[in-house]
């Protein structure tokens, strides 16, 4: 198959054409405002199907908007009239298309456009009233408020949010790709005239700022946020490809002592915490009991052995561990335990624990194995 695809260098460009080479598709006509304009002619001959993503939203003068969005959709459908060729054609457009401003007008004369060109030549049209669109590379402070927002946010620059309650409906670049490259297999979601993505998120500019602010203060918190929530997964995801290049790592507090070290690696709402724990050669560690706070123990390096003692009994219980072999063990409630180090160098051990670390409720008692 044979695409065409306008505006390959914007953001939803990038996005799709990056997703359509993914997914093996090695012909593609890319089209932007550095491409050869003679070239166009022959893309339009060609093209199984179109994505006509160029336009324009941030012109320097107001006229830009109809000379970028209706004169050069024009002119791409008048090729393909000239080559007789009624492929598929989707075009970008905006949810603006029904507001009465010059940015809304001219999108909205693209899709009149579009529609008459459907009806003249029996051509599949696929028109697309985007809300805001969110994910990597979108640029800042320029059109899109999260993209300005996490660069600010991640650079630790000042933010201006005139009213925190507005509401927004956006769409993640991700589910754009995924819902046009359906599109080009013909299984589009159509809802009347026009298509749409499926997975809109609502939410104000307020929250928006307050996630993106706990991103940030998650390094210092080690803390994960609670991805379970789609758009909260999605939106740290968009955070940290705004991170600036130098600053992709961050330091981890090392609780040291003469038996090495413990290191709190991440910590979550609703999944527990994961910890570093570095033993010494011939060092013993733990020797304490859970009521309800479990864990489980991956040596990754070094050797050594788990001990168990079911409280109120004399049985031990032991479990040789080492980096050479991935082994996962389980830390039941109600047994004293500890893990000694027999080798000749750092014994080093993942650790899970259930819940986060409570000074007020630590759940943890002191036992000899």
């Amino acid at each position: 198959m044979k695409i065409l695809v306008t505006g390959s260098e914007g953001f939803i460009g990038k996005n799709l054409m990056a997703e359509l080479r993914n997914r093996k598709y090695d012909c593609i006509y890319e089209y932007c405002r550095e491409t050869d304009s003679t070239l166009l002619d022959d893309y339009c001959k060609e093209a199984d199907f179109v994505f006509h993503l160029a336009g324009v939203n941030r012109p320097k003068d107001q006229s830009e908007f109809m000379d970028g969005n209706y004169g050069f959709t024009s002119e791409l459908l008048e090729m393909l009239k000239k080559h007789e060729n009624n492929c598929p054609v989707m075009i970008s457009s905006s949810i603006q298309a029904e507001l009465d401003n010059p940015y809304g007008i001219s999108k909205k004369a693209g899709e009149d456009l579009l529609l008459n060109y459907s009806n003249e030549t029996g051509a599949k049209t696929l028109i697309y009233r985007f809300p805001n669109v969110f994910g990597k590379w979108c640029k800042p402070n320029y059109n899109s408020a999260v993209a300005t927002f996490c660069h600010n946010i991640a650079h630790g620059l000042p933010l201006t949010v005139n009213d925190p309650s507005v509401v927004m409906n956006l769409v993640y670049i991700d589910d754009v790709a995924e819902e046009l490259i359906n599109a080009l297999n013909g299984k589009e979601n159509r809802v009347e005239e026009f298509c749409e993505v499926p997975d809109v998120h609502t939410i104000t500019l307020g929250e928006i700022v307050h996630l993106i602010h706990s991103f940030r203060n998650s390094r210092e918190e080690r803390s994960i946020p609670n991805l379970n929530d789609s758009f909260t997964k999605k939106l740290y995801s968009t955070y940290l490809s705004y991170l600036p290049e130098d600053q992709f790592s961050y330091d981890l507090k090392m609780n040291e002592d003469y038996r090495g070290s413990f290191t709190e690696f991440i910590k979550t709402p609703d999944r527990g915490q994961v910890s570093i724990n570095i033993s010494k050669p011939g060092i013993t560690k733990g020797n304490h009991w859970h009521h309800t706070k479990n864990e489980k123990f991956l040596v990754v390096s070094g050797k050594g052995v788990i001990r168990f003692r079911k409280i109120n009994t004399d049985k031990v219980i032991e479990y040789y561990v080492s980096g050479d072999k991935m082994e996962v063990v389980d830390i039941p409630t109600g047994y004293t335990h500890n893990i000694e180090n027999l080798g000749d160098t750092d014994m080093v051990t993942v650790m899970w624990a259930n819940e986060l670390f409570d000074p007020e409720k630590p759940d943890t008692y002191y036992l000899e194995v």
